[in-house]
């Protein structure tokens, strides 16, 4: 297989479910690395990831799925406007929802984070009236098909909710997806989309193995993941993607 570069999704993929990557797949990695292929990670997850997927592993990095890339010292984002989201936010805060704004690491919620997400120091309780910074994602629950109808209902023409396995729901800008991201940094090295492989598990990594000439869908990813994937390689707990860069890369 010719490939220049590898995308992994972090949650669920790369990580397992201790949240660590394992040293067989540290291995397989650095050892493609070595080969002259470049490295990424796309995620769903902000500037944290870097807690849990170093940033010096990877040659480039895409966060808040799709909203912002880094790589080579180049960064690029796709973020949605205040007063744009505005409305949305006033609508969705008069239904009660908890809601969060993502922007450069910074957290920006109508509710103490803490609460729900213990590790999350960096964040300010706002009041979405006064408030008049861009954001790269907004993030709140999707509990109910009510809430889902809800939020979809009060979107604009240039956002999108994607739903996650966990019912988080992430609204980002219509051209934040990890499909455009990645093409992006493909564009960036002058590589080729078929040969990219990617790997994931969740709604929000369909796109990514679509684009890819190489998508390949863990062991434990949702059934419509592995429907319109390429390959099926082993768990994120079962070293799936080591296995399967030893099978077909190394």
């Amino acid at each position: 297989m010719r490939v220049k570069m590898i995308v992994t999704d972090l949650d669920g993929t790369l990580l397992r479910s201790d949240l660590s990557i394992s040293e067989r797949t540290v291995s397989a990695l650095n050892r493609c690395r070595a080969a002259g292929i470049k490295l990424a990670y796309a995620t769903g997850r902000g500037s944290g990831s870097e807690n849990v997927a170093p940033a010096e592993m990877f040659d480039g990095r895409i966060i808040n799925n799709g909203a912002v890339i880094f790589a080579g010292g180049v960064k690029y984002s796709r973020t949605m406007n205040y007063q744009e989201i505005r409305p949305f936010l006033f609508a969705c805060d008069k239904r009660g929802f908890k809601v969060t704004l993502q922007l450069e690491g910074m957290y920006y919620s109508n509710f103490d984070v803490s609460e729900s997400w213990e590790h999350i120091k960096n964040f300010k309780i706002v009041d979405f009236e006064r408030h008049e910074l861009d954001t790269e994602k907004i993030v709140m629950y999707v509990e109910t098909p009510g809430d889902e109808a809800f939020i979809r209902r009060n979107l604009t023409e240039n956002m999108y909710l994607s739903v996650a396995r966990d019912k988080l729901g992430m609204i980002m800008h219509r051209e934040a997806t990890k499909a455009k991201a990645l093409a992006e940094l493909a564009r960036f090295w002058g590589i080729e989309r078929s040969e990219i492989a990617a790997f994931g598990d969740d709604l929000n990594d369909i796109d990514m193995l679509d684009y890819a000439g190489f998508g390949i869908a863990v062991g434990n990813a949702l059934d419509e993941v592995k429907a319109g994937a390429a390959y099926i390689c082993g768990s994120n707990d079962d070293d799936g993607i080591a296995e399967w860069l030893e099978e077909n890369i190394i």
